[in-house]
């Protein structure tokens, strides 16, 4: 009997509200998250649930990207609503969120 082969693709959730109240705490969640994956090579991000968020979001995600990268993994979001899209490009951080 082998053991089974870790997954492919770590998925991390956003919740719903990201701020600048929350987003210490959202940090902390998703280096949990992390800590606790099966090393997956590509870690990606579900950015669906976002209904409330400002800016510290985009503090969130590349703080999780710069983990990622750092332990040689791929970094990717998915479903990246369309004003926080505008926001990273305003920023001039869009290209450091690949969408998975």
């Amino acid at each position: 009997m082998t053991a089974a082969a870790p997954p492919a693709v770590t998925q991390l959730r956003l919740p719903a509200v990201v701020n600048h109240a929350r987003a210490n705490a959202c940090t902390r969640a998703l280096r949990e998250a992390l800590r606790l994956s099966r090393g997956a090579p590509v870690v990606r991000v579900d950015a669906g649930a976002l209904e409330h968020f400002d800016s510290s979001v985009l503090a969130v995600l590349l703080e999780c990207r710069r983990d990622v990268v750092s332990m040689g993994w791929q970094f990717e979001v998915e479903r990246l609503p369309e004003r926080l899209r505008k926001l990273a490009g305003l920023y001039g951080v869009a290209e450091l969120l690949p969408a998975g």
